[in-house]
């Protein structure tokens, strides 16, 4: 195995959002893609990471293989990559081995861990509202409302979504309608409550695309997914809070 990246921002990103979710993580390393599936401790948040191989100036595999990593460890070698490294990846002696070559060449060795869990699958979910949007947007909206609660309501209506919060008698609400970047499309009225402290983690996200795909139906899981086509795939699930929670 020998993968090469220099859009390295496609892997440092990723892996410091999935490490404020989860601290260890199984990672299939396929002959067209990287690929995870994580749950977080509380079983509250799923992230789903896709990096394809068409991302990579380099990316070779031979055969399948699966490997556990501590993202705490992974992320403290990311953060020494430079703007102009180019990041490669091998396995050797059951170590992940990574080298950062850029003015200089730094190389890390990071451990194979065992991890005991069940494999995560992603749930098949059917949700009746979808918008897609601009991710500033969606970030701006979740830092305007995190100012009066720590959760926040997403309602879908015919051309319009709303993302409000209330509590000890403040409220705060932003109103998205539907333009040329902006759809907006519902089957019905649908509202649903969601952790504020979760979705900032999500959001974060935003760094690695433009745009986000958001999705949801009346007290049931929120998607958020992120892409850059040939590039990157990045969702999260997250469970909705009952009203009283």
């Amino acid at each position: 195995m020998k993968l090469v990246l220099s859009e390295t921002k496609l892997i440092k990103e990723p892996i410091t959002i999935i490490n404020d979710l989860v601290n260890e993580a199984r990672f299939k390393i396929k002959k067209d893609s990287i690929e995870m599936i994580a749950m977080d401790p509380a079983n509250v948040a799923m992230v789903v990471f896709r990096l394809l191989g068409s991302a990579f100036v380099e990316y070779s595999v031979k055969e399948d293989v699966s490997i556990g990593i501590n993202l705490t460890d992974f992320k403290q070698v990311l953060r020494r990559v430079k703007a102009n490294d180019n990041l490669m990846l091998e396995l050797i002696d059951n170590k992940l081995k990574i080298t950062l070559q850029g003015a200089s060449v730094r190389t890390f060795f990071l451990p194979l861990i065992e991890l005991d869990e069940k494999e995560q699958k992603v749930p098949e979910l059917k949700f009746k509202a979808t918008v897609r949007c601009p991710s500033g947007i969606l970030n701006d909206a979740i830092e305007d409302v995190e100012i009066v609660a720590e959760s926040v309501s997403f309602q879908a209506e015919d051309k319009k979504f709303i993302i409000a919060a209330s509590g000890d008698s403040k409220k705060a609400s932003v109103e998205i309608k539907p333009d040329e970047f902006i759809s907006i499309k519902t089957e019905e009225k649908t509202k649903s409550k969601y952790s504020i402290e979760y979705l900032k983690k999500m959001i974060q996200a935003s760094k690695i695309s433009s745009n986000v795909e958001i999705l949801f139906s009346k007290d049931y899981p929120l998607k958020l997914e992120y892409k850059e086509i040939d590039k990157i795939q990045m969702i999260f699930i997250l469970a909705p809070r009952m009203e009283g929670d």
